[in-house]
């Protein structure tokens, strides 16, 4: 079952920012997502939060430039997804462009886990750096940082993870959730920390006169780094608080103007996409997934260097290379998400209120993303398992979760961890998403107390899916004009795209590759193409949509169509 709620827009709101000259249409939808002023909806650079406001950002930038100033040799230890890729490629790009000696290292996910660790800092002591910058990870590294320390090796913490009991002993830690930061945007990714700490980095650098005339140097322009922040940004699905917004608008805009960095241009032609109609839409379900898919089953450092070169053609290259894998990918996933689909039918899932699966045969770079499809589908936290060695399914499993609204993921593996000492030995994450790494012996243990703790904590109400939606669409506003208007807004987590409903007539239904439901539909005096994907079950003459409004672009020709969120029979 599936409720649908409308949004409440309070007139009021919506009546002050229409005299702030905002659009009615946008000034309804924006004062349903809590935006009480057009201020709000400045999203030029210089409304960003100052990064001295960033806790240690300022201690982190003399760090870097003591580094800078000894020509110390800098390594960064990124994640293996497109937020740690992105942040890489960040710390790469300004710190060369400001005369560092450094390089960078991503461990191997199928060999060292996550994050720093002991194994990571071994390997990274190979390449003798004096100095080990952290992105997107870090901040659960006790053991690893302690490593380095016993080596004599500097290290930076630069993560937005939620931290644990005890931090790691790090010379210094960039993380807006760690005790003490009163940093505004908590949900900033991984990506925004590291650009962050390369802003308070050039300030530094200025005040010792780095760039001081006859030094030889010049000013890097960071702005020139902001496509990459915002591909990070959105696909880390983080909340799109106005900070948030402000650096993926800034970086559609460098997108949309043709000057982004090669890479970005070539994951946009591998995806078949034009870059002057970027959308956060295109950054988080065709940019990312592909650059995702080296991380998942191959070497993110094929994505970090396609992010890093200035080579258009060797950018296009490797960016072709990550479409191939991303195929490769989809086939893995959807054969996993069939056996997944059959564990399920063992399970009563009216009767609990959180899933465990398992299956010897899954690839564990591809768990997450099965996770998330059994969650959209059955509305319940979900956690799936794969062998942390192929070869050893009886060994350590290694997990990936993701939740429904009102259940904080990391949070449950913590009460997991309390109730069950042991059971967990490695978790991490945060309120949507979040890793484990456990026995294989202990996976029923697992499975059930998982259960338990989300039986104890959502209600019936929480588990049950709802759609909030924006209510009617006014019929004049049935238009490219509109859809237009929509899709050049700044919407994704915490701030969701615009999505309406209403009551249609069926005129014409159609099952499209036996997945997609193709509709002819009605309303008053208008018609209007519809589709929704993954969904064959035919309607009848009526149906009660949620959708949202979109442009569908064929042989040049656009016309407006309605993308099916959910659809039912009207009461």
């Amino acid at each position: 079952m599936t409720r649908l709620l409308p949004r409440n827009a309070p007139p009021r709101k919506v009546w002050q920012l229409e005299q702030q000259g905002v659009h009615p249409l946008l000034a309804r939808l924006y004062a349903a997502r809590g935006v009480e002023s057009a201020a709000e909806l400045d999203y030029e650079l210089k409304a960003l939060l100052p990064p001295a406001t960033l806790t240690h950002a300022d201690d982190a930038a003399r760090l870097l430039a003591d580094a800078l100033e000894a020509e110390a040799r800098i390594l960064i230890v990124a994640d293996y997804d497109c937020d740690g890729a992105t942040a890489c490629a960040v710390g790469l790009r300004a710190l060369r462009a400001f005369g560092a000696t450094v390089d960078f290292l991503v461990p191997d996910r199928f060999v060292h886990g996550y994050g720093l660790s002991p194994s990571v800092v071994e390997l990274a002591a190979t390449l003798s750096p004096d100095l080990i910058v952290t992105v997107d990870n870090g901040i659960a590294s006790n053991e690893g940082v302690a490593l380095a320390n016993e080596l004599g090796i500097a290290v930076l913490v630069t993560d937005h993870h939620l931290p644990g009991e005890t931090l790691p002993a790090a010379d210094c830690i960039v993380n807006p959730n760690q005790p003490g930061c009163t940093f505004e945007s908590k949900c900033i990714a991984g990506v925004g920390v590291m650009f962050y700490v390369m802003l308070a980095l050039r300030a530094e650098l200025r005040s010792r006169g780095w760039f001081a005339e006859g030094s030889g140097r010049s000013e890097f322009n960071l702005a020139t780094l902001l496509d990459l922040v915002a591909l990070g940004t959105v696909a880390d699905v983080v909340k799109l608080d106005r900070n948030n917004r402000i650096l993926v608008s800034q970086g559609l805009k460098r997108m949309r103007d043709g000057r982004m960095t090669p890479g970005i241009a070539a994951l946009f032609r591998a995806a078949g996409r034009e870059a002057m109609k970027a959308s956060a839409f295109d950054l988080g379900f065709l940019l990312g997934p592909r650059l995702n898919a080296a991380g998942r089953l191959s070497d993110m450092s094929l994505g970090i260097e396609c992010l890093t070169t200035d080579d258009p053609a060797r950018a296009l290259n490797i960016a072709q290379q990550l479409d191939a894998l991303n195929k490769e990918r989809r086939e893995i996933e959807s054969g996993m998400q069939e056996e997944a689909l059959a564990l399920v039918e063992a399970i009563d899932v009216a009767d609990t209120a959180a899933i465990s699966l398992f299956d010897p045969g899954w690839h564990q770079g591809v768990v997450g993303i099965v996770a998330s499809r059994i969650k959209d589908k059955l509305h319940r936290p979900v956690f799936a398992f794969a062998p942390a060695d192929p070869g050893n399914p009886e060994g350590d499993l290694r997990g990936s979760g993701r939740s429904i609204p009102g259940f904080h993921l990391r949070d449950a593996l913590d009460l997991v961890s309390k109730k069950a000492p042991g059971l967990l030995l490695k978790f991490g994450g945060h309120a949507a998403a979040a890793g484990a790494t456990i026995r294989a012996a202990d996976f029923p243990r697992f499975q059930a107390l998982f259960a338990e703790i989300a039986g104890e904590l959502l209600d019936e109400d929480a588990l049950t899916r709802s759609l909030h939606t924006d209510g009617a669409l006014e019929s004049g506003c049935f238009s490219l004009e509109t859809a237009h208007l929509l899709d050049s807004g700044i919407w994704g987590q915490g701030f969701p795209a615009p999505l309406f409903e209403g009551r249609f007539v069926v005129e014409q239904q159609r099952v499209l590759k036996d997945k997609h439901l193709k509709l002819r539909l009605t309303i008053g005096q208008q018609r209007f193409d519809a589709i929704q994907f993954n969904f064959t079950t035919t309607p009848g003459r009526e149906i009660h949509a949620a959708y949202r409004l979109a442009v569908n672009d064929y042989n040049g020709v656009q016309s407006v169509q309605l993308m099916i969120e959910h659809l039912q029979t009207p009461v």
